[in-house]
């Protein structure tokens, strides 16, 4: 009797370690997935005022009701002056309209910043459609230079479809830039001769 008792105890420890490995990897699966997913969703719902990509230039139909668009401007860890160049716009509902930013390099080399942006109030994000914008771009800027920014929009008309957003008055686009650092070569990182141009030194390099 203990000798095929042995056999069916192995065999199950073996079924419980496949099964703890594959609910291992599927949930780091899962733990990388989750990002590029949490943004496909936040894109295509506006969820957390993430802002649309517009597929045409125009939104098709223009209302005669006018919304106020109000731009908001901070950095995060990079030597920039950046702002808006206006603080804000009164436009039609529908209408296609193009704001800038601005944005200077107040470091002694060059520095290259990226843009993430939000609107608010959040549930607006699914309609502001962006046609053209700096966002998630890298931009270089060398010491002291300035640069324009534009961004092209409109604002879905199906927004006054929306309970919650028929009465909208305002909605506030704002960016924030953020440093980005350029990776180091081998040769470099690893004692070698070559040198780090200024370009994609560290900001505290």
């Amino acid at each position: 009797m203990s000798g095929e008792i042995k056999p069916v105890r192995k065999n199950s420890n073996r079924i419980i370690v496949a099964v703890c490995l594959a609910f291992f990897t599927g949930m780091v699966g899962m733990a990388y997935a989750a990002v590029p997913l949490y943004k496909m969703f936040c894109q295509a719902t506006g969820y957390g005022g993430t802002t649309q990509r517009a597929e045409k230039q125009y939104a098709g139909r223009v209302l005669d009701r006018d919304i106020t668009i109000r731009f908001d401007a901070n950095t995060n860890g990079i030597p920039w002056q950046f702002e808006p160049v206006a603080r804000s716009v009164t436009i039609k509902i529908g209408e296609t309209t193009q704001a800038h930013y601005s944005a200077t390099n107040k470091f002694d080399r060059p520095v290259t910043g990226r843009a993430s942006f939000n609107v608010q109030p959040e549930m607006a994000g699914a309609y502001f459609n962006k046609v053209e914008c700096f966002c998630f771009t890298d931009t270089t800027l060398k010491p002291g230079e300035t640069l324009d920014m534009p961004v092209v929009f409109y604002v879905d008309p199906d927004i006054v479809n929306v309970p919650e957003l028929k009465d909208l008055k305002t909605i506030t686009l704002s960016y924030t830039m953020f440093p980005v650092e350029k990776k180091q070569p081998v040769a470099a990182a690893t004692g070698g001769s070559k040198k780090v141009p200024d370009s994609e030194a560290s900001l505290g390099g």
